[in-house]
């Protein structure tokens, strides 16, 4: 009887072992089961989004407001097009909001940061960020790729 019972409490225990560790990538990955909260999509143009994934966090003085909901290219203008779904009411992003796509910290994913403006006029559902107020991403890679470039000129 002791060897039966000590065989259903690894079991309960290993049951809630995986029961943790799905809830965390739940929670890490970002993925909502509850329904739409409601919204408006705001859009932005950046000359390089390397990185940035679909469901990547957008936030404004490092609190998430929003998530990146589409990632195109303009093959006219040869940018990259980001669609962003901000939590709330529209009338909150100033028509001169900028937006810069950051990394968490030195190796961690990359995101949208939104930074307010003083204009009194606002963003509405499915209006752009103005392209002089966009920053694109830092790649390591490109800065690495230009140091050799100008040491091997010399």
């Amino acid at each position: 009887m002791q060897m039966r019972t000590i065989e259903i409490s690894v079991g309960a225990f290993v049951l809630a072992g995986m029961l943790a560790l799905v809830f965390l990538a739940v929670k890490v990955s970002g993925i909502s089961l509850s329904e739409d909260r409601g919204g408006y999509i705001i859009k932005a143009r950046f000359d390089d989004v390397s990185g940035l994934r679909l469901r990547s966090k957008v936030t404004m003085a490092g609190v998430t407001i929003g998530r990146v909901s589409g990632i195109d290219v303009d093959m006219l203008r040869g940018d990259a097009e980001v669609t962003m779904e901000i939590d709330g009411e529209e009338g909150g992003l100033t028509l001169d909001t900028g937006a810069k796509i950051l990394t968490e910290g030195v190796l961690g994913a990359r995101y949208v940061s939104l930074v307010p403006g003083a204009d009194p006029d606002t963003l509405r559902d499915g209006d752009y960020i103005l392209d002089e107020f966009t920053q694109g991403a830092f790649v390591l890679e490109n800065l690495i790729g230009d140091i050799v470039t100008r040491l091997g000129a010399s």
